[in-house]
């Protein structure tokens, strides 16, 4: 499979993880669009929500479930906003379901 967060998993590229266990790693977006801005990624490949097993599901809720955990590591402290883009006209960028995790600074909603 040619996916770079598998790669990111699998060691074959480094990467700078802020956190990681069984399930997941979170790592610093490299095109940042807060403050802080972190990438959610299971270790399990799917692309979609649409594509989820129920293990899969389960998996997403444990990932979910981990966020509040990491507070003070993730400095969510006042807030965070979390994003899931779904297919390239949402700007999914890399086919691999991933959570995004902004937080440090006020945002406003936008909706284009």
């Amino acid at each position: 499979m040619d996916c770079l967060f598998c790669k990111f998993i699998s060691g074959e590229f480094s990467v700078n993880k802020v956190f990681e266990n069984d399930d997941m790693i979170i790592i610093r977006d490299i095109a940042p669009q807060a403050k802080n801005h972190f990438l959610l990624i299971p270790k399990v490949h799917f692309k979609y929500l649409a594509e989820m097993t129920d293990a899969d599901a389960n998996l997403v809720g444990r990932m979910l479930k981990t966020i509040p955990t990491l507070e003070s590591l993730l400095e969510l402290e006042k807030g965070y906003r979390l994003v899931i883009n779904q297919g390239d006209d949402a700007g999914q960028t890399v086919p691999h379901l991933h959570i995004h995790i902004l937080s440090g600074q006020k945002m406003d909603w936008n909706p284009a």
